[in-house]
């Protein structure tokens, strides 16, 4: 390839990135239990894949209500942030720089993980959508989401202070920063959508109520971890999951204008990965260049080529790889050798052990 633009060094807030690749956030389900609390395998996966400009860990529930699939991480539990601080030293002795995304999944859960057997979300409509849980058996299934019971505000002041502390959290177990998941379906992207807010009161209605709640979260997590430390994931395009929202786009450039006034250093743009999915128009690319000042990350089935062509068209600064870098640790030094990319297996993406998560090898 001529251009050579994804291995270009950039600041991020304080970071100094050695390449403009970043290893996207994937759910992989290898916590030890009880707990959900992160491992020395979890360690040697993410160091592996240390040469990523920036890795962005799997998203970590910010309490246990906050949780919607079995075995992933958590960062409320002391035992928690100690799991996550083997994971950052084990990455930072790496050479790389890891950051923490931050996630309550609102809708998208299941009665098991509820006392009451209801998770909660901005209001009670179900996400006809399904969730990977553990039976007693130890085996993952997908299964129901139930519908939810609606927040009351003394709900949604509970749930922006438990961000404010996984934020802490993440600050006290090393990581070099953090991420909130606003996309994909889950509890800050619920608050975002007509579809699925169908509030009255000051979270609900107007484009700057439904944007509320995102700006409050950020506002706390930015307030422990450094504005300059502080992501945020978003996904405008998305449709399953109920969230097809006919007025996503001026809610999410009127959000990503707040985002730039308190500071945010990126905004991560989830696209859409799956085949038939609706291609992101450059209008709505170069609307978003024109609301936030920050860095921008891409997300979505990019491969070495795309990824070149939309930073030369400067319409992001950093791309985001996910299912490439599960087999292909090594994926900085492949792409800029040319070299061919080893494929996953699909069988041993959520749960397990360490194969198809930390024995693929690197290339001779």
């Amino acid at each position: 390839m001529t251009s050579r633009l994804l291995f270009n060094p950039l600041t991020l807030g304080p970071l100094a990135l050695p390449n403009r690749m970043v290893m996207a956030p994937m759910t992989r389900c290898r916590t030890s239990q009880p707990g959900d609390v992160p491992n020395a395998l979890m360690a040697a996966y993410y160091a592996q894949r240390a040469s990523a400009g920036l890795i962005v860990s799997e998203a970590t529930q910010v309490s246990r209500q906050g949780q919607g699939y079995s075995f992933t991480p958590g960062i409320y539990s002391e035992a928690q942030v100690q799991g996550w601080r083997g994971v950052t030293d084990a990455v930072h002795r790496a050479g790389g720089r890891i950051v923490l995304q931050l996630w309550h999944v609102g809708r998208m859960s299941h009665g098991s993980f509820h006392p009451d057997g209801l998770p909660v979300a901005p209001s009670a409509l179900s996400p006809d959508a399904q969730v990977w849980v553990a039976g007693a058996d130890g085996v993952g299934r997908m299964v129901d989401c139930p519908v939810p019971r609606a927040m009351t505000e003394a709900d949604i002041r509970g749930v922006i202070e438990d961000f404010r502390r996984g934020a802490a959290n993440a600050m006290r177990a090393g990581f070099d920063g953090v991420e909130i998941h606003g996309a994909n379906g889950y509890l800050v992207d619920q608050f975002l959508r007509t579809t699925s807010n169908h509030r009255t009161d000051a979270y609900g209605g107007s484009i700057g109520n439904r944007i509320r709640f995102a700006e409050e979260v950020a506002a706390a997590v930015a307030g422990e971890a450094g504005a300059d430390r502080t992501g945020m994931r978003l996904a405008p395009f998305i449709t399953q999951r109920n969230m097809n929202c006919p007025e996503i786009i001026p809610t999410i450039l009127q959000l990503a204008q707040r985002l730039d006034r308190l500071g945010l250093t990126y905004i991560h743009l989830s696209e859409a990965d799956w085949d038939d999915a609706p291609q992101i128009p450059e209008d709505f690319r170069h609307a978003l260049r024109r609301a936030y000042g920050g860095r921008v990350i891409v997300a979505g089935k990019y491969d070495q080529a795309r990824g070149e062509r939309i930073l030369g068209e400067g319409l992001a600064d950093l791309v985001a790889f996910g299912r490439p870098f599960i087999a292909n640790p090594d994926l900085p030094a492949r792409y800029a050798a040319n070299l061919p990319l080893a494929a996953f297996d699909s069988q041993s993406l959520f749960g397990g052990n360490e194969r198809g998560y930390t024995d693929y090898a690197a290339a001779a």
